[in-house]
């Protein structure tokens, strides 16, 4: 017997894939070999497991993250790999779920923009802060903007019209949205594996 937790796992595959709104719960019921009473008996409407599925995803890039920078000492490095581990999961992403979320299902939209605004706000913020006090950057850089302006939907225009993903490779973008911009911000003498 199907459970919800798999519901969740397969929807939130197949909506990254094809888009929220596109791919419809009959395709769900009918992919799963179940019937959509099934699908209702644990969500309550198709945006309630679009939230359930965007709070998986989140959950599942969190837990990788951890594991990723648990043992890295240098904040800049620690920023790099949680964005390179981002491009990893949003390659996957058609931007018609992303786009979707915001024109369809605002509720879902709210718990990814909360979710990102969480991630740069206080996460990479606080790294940079850490770089900052370790004096790994340049004086008289406001973190707060540098965030806002370098961190914040870089997803929305990695997935406007031309899919970037679909162009350019991971290595490429990370470097362009990522690694330039913070190697604009460091001090000279300051030196990673991503910067050569």
């Amino acid at each position: 017997m199907i459970g919800k937790e798999q519901i969740i796992t397969f929807a939130a595959e197949k909506f990254t894939q094809f888009g929220s709104k596109r791919f419809t719960m009959d395709e769900l019921a009918a992919l799963l070999g179940i019937s959509k009473k099934t699908i209702y008996k644990y969500f309550s409407s198709k945006e309630d497991l679009v939230t359930a599925s965007i709070h998986h995803l989140i959950h599942e890039y969190k837990y990788a993250l951890e594991h990723l920078i648990k043992e890295e000492q240098d904040p800049i490095v620690s920023v790099i790999l949680m964005y390179q581990k981002a491009f990893e999961h949003l390659k996957y992403f058609k931007p018609a779920f992303i786009f979707g979320l915001r024109k369809y299902y605002p509720c879902s939209n709210k718990v990814f923009d909360d979710f990102r605004d969480d991630f740069v706000k206080n996460r990479v913020y606080n790294l940079l802060k850490i770089a900052q006090e370790k004096e790994l950057l340049v004086h008289g850089i406001n973190l707060e903007l540098f965030c806002d302006i370098y961190f914040k939907r870089f997803e929305e225009i990695a997935l406007k019209k031309n899919n970037l993903f679909e162009i350019y490779s991971n290595k490429d973008l990370l470097n362009h949205f990522i690694v330039y911009s913070l190697r604009g911000i460091t001090k000279p003498n300051y030196s990673n594996s991503y910067f050569e």
